[in-house]
């Protein structure tokens, strides 16, 4: 292991790198489908790379996570194939979730990735429920929830927060404060400045990290790991970052910000900073950034490929998955399963 003088291996910055410029790449990828109306209603994550590859770059594919309606950067890091999200994005049959999930529903379970969702704040009492059973089940798995500042306001944050905290579940909360809930300004939304101050009125870290720099959210994210697999309880932070483009595809930013703040934040873009730490530092050289370069936008190219030659579902197909298959014997209505357990012999933790 080489340790560079962040104090983080080299062979994880290079791996990070890899990860940012694979996003960056399919974002784009992604907008020129769109472009050309082979998909809708997608949220771009270009600008904010730094923040799940940070995170993911600590878990495994028994940690889980949980998305928002903005969730391609968090499926690439989680390490979700690159064909299948293609693929899924254009309501393809070879996608994540048989072409029925689209942008905003991608989920693969083998990955950990339990699912984006374009309800916002949804998935938060959800990912609770995921450390719950992590920490019933007595595993090290954590379970993370990304979510906007435009989530930070709805009420099951503080359901969550204030259940997590009770029972020192293993979850870490991820606020990605882009600065715009759409076209809400984040000084007019969130009272208090902050979202990760909130923290304090559970008893539990708060953390503000810049959400531009993916050392700095590595080293964030890694306390927060490490706490939540000691069994020590969860962490709140809030990574201040920004979308480049607008909304939602059809959405014109410039409507409610300017070309001089827009520039502002380009010139701290996340993926430059570290390819000039890396070259600075002589942990890797621009011609071997650019080849990973090249490497992510052939995979993506051939992930468009795939995804276009790819049939869509078969009609007969519509209402497969959409119910899930009862155990044998089973009966509704409150009535117990057969094999499974007696829901009243598993009790919640005591603090």
């Amino acid at each position: 292991m080489t340790l560079t003088t962040s104090g983080i291996d080299s062979k994880v910055l290079i791996s990070m790198f890899r990860t940012m410029i694979t996003i960056r790449r399919f974002e784009e990828q992604s907008k020129r489908e769109a472009d050309s109306g082979k998909l809708r209603g997608l949220h771009s994550s270009i600008g904010q790379e730094a923040v799940p590859t940070g995170m993911c770059a600590h878990l495994g594919d028994k940690d889980f996570i949980f998305g928002t309606h903005r969730s391609h950067h968090h499926c690439i890091a989680k390490g979700v194939d690159l064909r299948q999200m293609m693929a899924e994005l254009l309501g393809k049959s070879t996608g994540t979730n048989k072409g029925k999930g689209g942008t905003m529903h991608i989920a693969d379970i083998d990955k950990g990735m339990l699912g984006a969702n374009g309800v916002v704040g949804s998935n938060i009492p959800v990912s609770i429920g995921a450390a719950l059973s992590a920490q019933v089940l007595g595993t090290d798995h954590v379970s993370v929830v990304f979510f906007g500042d435009g989530a930070a306001n709805q009420g099951a944050l503080h359901e969550a927060l204030n259940l997590a905290a009770i029972w020192k579940l293993p979850a870490i909360f991820v606020c990605e404060n882009n600065r715009y809930a759409e076209s809400t300004p984040f000084e007019y939304a969130v009272a208090g400045g902050s979202v990760a101050n909130r923290a304090a009125g559970y008893d539990i870290p708060g953390v503000l990290v810049d959400g531009q720099s993916v050392l700095d959210m590595y080293e964030v994210s890694g306390e927060a790991v490490g706490r939540a697999r000691a069994g020590e309880g969860p962490t709140l932070i809030e990574a201040q970052t920004y979308r480049y483009h607008g909304h939602f595809g059809a959405d014109n930013p410039l409507a409610y910000r300017t070309e001089e703040e827009e520039e502002h934040y380009k010139e701290k873009d996340c993926i430059k900073r570290l390819t000039d730490y890396l070259v600075e530092n002589a942990i890797a050289t621009t011609e071997e950034l650019d080849k990973l370069d090249q490497e992510a936008v052939e995979s993506v190219a051939e992930a468009a490929k795939f995804a276009n030659d790819s049939p869509f579902p078969n009609p007969e197909e519509l209402f497969d998955d959409v119910y899930s298959d009862y155990p044998k014997g089973a009966l509704v209505a409150g009535m117990q399963l057969d094999g499974l357990p007696d829901p009243g012999l598993v009790t919640p933790p005591s603090s």
